[in-house]
């Protein structure tokens, strides 16, 4: 009766950090067989344990420029003002083509670029249950010193300001109803209206028909 169209959705993920975005995206891919993380591509040098087209697309700065000048990026970034990350537009469109999700967990920055060129993606913003659970969490973590908390904390503020340019928010203060809750939103998608491809409603009418003659 009802025929969907079987491209995959391109899901958003942001937050600041701490807020756990990453360890629900594992958590989705445990439950989600159809969903697959995004794999950006980078100028900076592969470390020895990390695997080209696994952990990153490495490449030089030469073939970075490139495709950024022949618009083969959703977005791009320099980091430490040194190398290059950014998103591969062809990669990303052929596993929706495939019909499975893409996850692509970034910053606002980056999702704002994202939502420019590809606005039907859906966009999900983790938040924490407080600034202070916050705190606690990047303190635990033990990987920044003071200078880098501040830092951290000082870009909160104009991170969760973005909030409203998001589709849906969801707030990470237990761990399985967080991914309870974005795994919804990921369900939810695939029932849209606007996802029917074919709607047969001369079948329907046949179907009405032949119930009215049993009644």
């Amino acid at each position: 009766m009802i025929k969907r169209k079987n491209k995959g959705d391109l899901i958003v993920i942001s937050g600041p950090s701490g807020c756990g975005k990453d360890t629900i995206c594992y958590k989705l891919f445990e439950i989600r067989e159809n969903l697959v993380k995004s794999i950006s591509l980078t100028t900076r040098t592969k470390r020895d344990y990390e695997i080209d087209g696994k952990d990153y697309y490495f490449v030089s700065e030469e073939e970075f420029q490139n495709k950024i000048k022949n618009g083969d990026l959703l977005e791009y970034a320099i980091v430490h003002q040194k190398d290059y990350y950014g998103t591969p537009k062809d990669k990303i469109f052929d596993i929706l083509k495939q019909g499975k999700d893409v996850i692509l967990i970034i910053d606002i920055q980056g999702a704002l670029k994202v939502k420019e060129k590809y606005p039907e993606a859906i966009f999900i913003f983790i938040l924490p249950p407080s600034i202070s659970e916050l705190k606690k969490r990047l303190i635990k973590r033990n990987t920044d010193n003071k200078e880098a908390l501040v830092r951290r904390f000082k870009s909160i503020y104009k991170e969760i300001n973005e909030i409203n340019k998001y589709n849906y928010v969801v707030v990470n203060d237990n761990l399985d109803d967080a991914v309870y809750k974005t795994n919804a939103i990921i369900e939810s998608q695939k029932l849209r209206v606007d996802r029917i491809e074919e709607f047969d409603l001369d079948s329907i009418e046949e179907e009405i028909h032949e119930a009215l003659i049993d009644l």
